[in-house]
């Protein structure tokens, strides 16, 4: 019942001034100005310190000074979070604009807090559906150490930084990428880290963008992604959406150039592997699929058994030097 909604709202708002009907307006307005994700400062001081603690534990850089985030939705909250860290750059890329001022420098205002009050990391219980998990979610003191964190919290660096959220920034501290498409938006060997939270799942160009990660990072550099292989309400159940065929996929998806891909796990690990990168951690979150493999699609009748039990990873690589 799940797609039969979706598909007759993408057919509905087709019909002459049927985008004016309250149900059709409301779906267009969120499909439009909102992913409902990042617009909570707990959320993205946990996305990033999630994030910077996998990267410690593999032995990783804990100081990136060039960071770039895809998909960063509702706001910059995570980046922001990075470069209250003493990240000196920061690039959001995304493919449509949703992130306004004003609510990215409210969670600005709160990331600060949450930073000098040196706050633990929000855990499973707060926020039960952030991946990866932690073994420890107390505050990373081993990580931002007072010296460290004096710095990065000076209020003379603090107010350039909230000066920059607001869009006074001549020195491009903070970039904002819409669309970002080509691997030109980055310069090459420019980066320390790219991550992403929840996003690869939305991008159909998915050999395009790891390549394109491959060519923005430093030798040095290192990927960090948590993907989401569910159906995102696009099914009835968690792994429906590789039941549907190629037809009924398209009107299902309508025109929303960000829905999911319907990639398995097993395609990122051989797009890393294919464009040059080290997997350094794999944490897949394993699930019992719904239904039998025989109701598989066509497209998917070869998938790997093991990608039908997986509902999302953790993937960290870095590029083979």
């Amino acid at each position: 019942m799940v797609g039969y909604r979706r598909m007759i709202l993408n057919f509905a708002a087709l019909v002459p001034g049927a985008a004016h009907l309250p149900p059709i307006r409301a779906r267009l307005q969120r499909r439009a100005f909102g992913t409902g994700g990042t617009n909570s400062a707990r959320y993205c001081y946990t996305v990033w310190l999630r994030h910077l603690l996998m990267a410690a534990r593999y032995g990783l850089n804990t100081n990136p000074r060039d960071i770039a985030e895809l998909g960063p939705g509702d706001s910059i909250g995570s980046g922001l979070a990075a470069l209250l860290c003493g990240a000196e750059r920061y690039s959001a890329l995304d493919l449509v604009s949703h992130a306004n001022p004003v609510s990215n420098v409210l969670i600005f205002d709160e990331l600060v807090e949450l930073f000098r009050a040196r706050a633990d990391v929000p855990g499973d219980g707060e926020f039960p559906n952030v991946s990866p998990r932690l073994d420890d979610y107390r505050y990373p003191a081993q990580i931002l150490d007072q010296a460290r964190m004096q710095r990065a919290l000076h209020p003379d660096r603090v107010a350039r930084l909230r000066d920059a959220v607001l869009g006074d920034d001549p020195s491009g501290l903070i970039r904002y990428r819409v669309p970002w498409q080509e691997a030109s938006v980055l310069e090459r060997g420019s980066q320390d880290m790219v991550f992403s939270q929840a996003v690869l799942e939305h991008i159909d160009a998915l050999p395009e963008a790891y390549e394109a990660m491959r060519l923005w990072l430093k030798p040095s550099g290192y990927v960090s992604h948590q993907i989401d292989f569910k159906s995102h309400e696009l099914a009835d159940t968690w792994d429906g959406h590789w039941r549907y065929g190629d037809l009924y996929w398209k009107m299902l998806r309508g025109g929303d150039s960000w829905s999911i891909n319907r990639q398995p796990y097993s395609e990122h690990v051989r797009l890393l592997a294919q464009t040059g990168f080290e997997i350094l951690a794999a944490h897949p979150i394993e699930r019992q699929p719904s239904y039998p493999r025989r109701s598989l699609a066509r497209r998917f009748s070869a998938m790997p058994e093991a990608d039908r039990s997986v509902s999302g990873a953790y993937l960290l690589a870095r590029p083979i030097r």
